[in-house]
């Protein structure tokens, strides 16, 4: 049965939604603006400073909504990203585009984990995935729109306007938060189902919180790695080793996110009923295959296929797994442990593509590409060695070893 959504939650989403909608609108256009303006060859340095920004942003961003409460960052930090987006087209030095990037990604670090830690406080127990899983279908169908938005006024409208109107529905979407999800308690960590922590006792251990979340940390550093170096180098691995024309290969990203959008609230509700970290091996094992079948196959059906699969398992992930820091992580925590956890997705995006360019440029694609399949390996491994990190696990656990005890006793 599905759990109702109260109104909080539904502002909260639809505010993510066009947040979304401007992020897909940037990244639909940003390279082609930056080539039309002759940063061709700056394009993956430029992605560095963004990808930085995320990666120092993310503590500071913890401590900030312990501070002022995750609604009023939020805010702020939208706020922050419609500015870099209205700068953006302005910038006409390397120097000033880095600069932008650079705030574009704190910006959006602090939109993510204030987001995540306001959803996290406001899902009960029993369905967190479900919940978790509902916000990131929500983003991701912003991008979804706001690619298809980009396409459409691209016929009609110059990139810089393009650009200016992301800016106004990066605006729109700071605005609606800002007077349509009220700032609460609930708001500043307070668990709706789980028993709220004393207000003297302090918050836990960065290290504590960490080996808490650890699975939920690999599980993402995992999933920005692939996720930020595919979008760049399996198009190339196609069109250069499948014979693949280059005009096909932009549908991957479309396939990716449908996936995504398909499977990612039914492996949520999945989650909630069998154990979150389970689901995420089922998870992580499946897309270990799409990325071998990659090098295997050499029909364009079966690759958009793959992409698909891809997009359903590894897109499914991020949910899921927010869930299990939810699950695992007291309430007076979640900003601390979801700015942990958000570092570990930011330093995959940002040491990914750099590992994954050098492979593809010394070994070629194949290699590139098992070495992404090894690094699932890994985390499949991972997961096994500390499974019972889910509750689910333990009582799964615990109720194996009382079976014998009581039949013991009973005989």
């Amino acid at each position: 049965m599905r759990p109702p959504l109260d109104l909080h939650l539904r502002r909260l989403y639809f505010g993510t939604f066009l947040f979304g909608m401007a992020c897909g609108i940037s990244l639909a256009i940003t390279s082609i603006y930056l080539n039309a303006r002759g940063f061709r060859q700056h394009i993956g340095t430029l992605s560095i400073f963004f990808a930085s920004g995320l990666v120092l942003a993310a503590i500071p961003t913890g401590a900030l909504i312990r501070r002022f409460s995750g609604k009023r960052v939020l805010t702020a930090s939208m706020l922050g990203y419609t500015a870099s987006l209205a700068l953006f087209p302005l910038a006409s030095t390397y120097a000033a585009i880095a600069a932008v990037r650079f705030v574009d990604g704190i910006c959006s670090m602090g939109i993510w984990v204030s987001s995540e830690s306001i959803v996290l406080s406001r899902a009960n127990k029993e369905h967190k995935a479900y919940l978790t899983t509902l916000y990131a279908i929500c983003l991701g169908s912003g991008y979804v729109a706001g690619s298809g938005f980009a396409w459409v006024v691209g016929h009609f409208l110059t990139d810089q306007t393009t650009f200016f109107c992301a800016a106004i529905i990066g605006l729109a979407s700071m605005l609606y938060i800002l007077f349509r999800v009220p700032l609460d308690t609930l708001d500043k960590g307070a668990s709706r189902s789980d028993e709220p922590a004393a207000p003297a006792e302090a918050p836990s251990a960065p290290l504590a919180i960490l080996w808490r979340i650890k699975n939920s940390c690999f599980a993402m550093f995992a999933y920005g790695y692939f996720q930020a170096s595919v979008v760049l180098y399996l198009p190339l691995f196609m069109t250069h080793s499948k014979g693949i024309p280059e005009q096909n290969t932009k549908i991957f990203v479309g396939l990716f996110c449908f996936g995504m959008l398909t499977w990612s609230n039914f492996a949520g509700r999945i989650a909630d009923r069998m154990g979150h970290l389970r689901i995420m091996r089922i998870l992580a094992f499946t897309g270990l295959l799409c990325v071998l079948g990659f090098v295997f196959i050499d029909a364009f059906w079966l690759m958009c296929v793959g992409v698909f699969v891809a997009g359903g398992t590894f897109g499914s992930m991020s949910g899921v797994s927010l869930a299990l820091t939810g699950i695992v992580t007291e309430a007076r925590d979640y900003s601390r442990g979801n700015s942990i956890y958000n570092v570990f997705y930011a330093g995959g995006m940002l040491i990914g593509p750099l590992l994954s360019g050098l492979i593809f440029e010394r070994f070629g694609g194949e290699k590139m590409l098992y070495h992404h399949a090894g690094l699932w390996a890994a985390f499949l491994l991972f997961t096994v060695i500390f499974m019972l990190d889910d509750p689910a696990a333990r009582r799964k656990r615990a109720e194996e070893e009382k079976t014998p005890r009581a039949a013991a006793a009973g005989g």
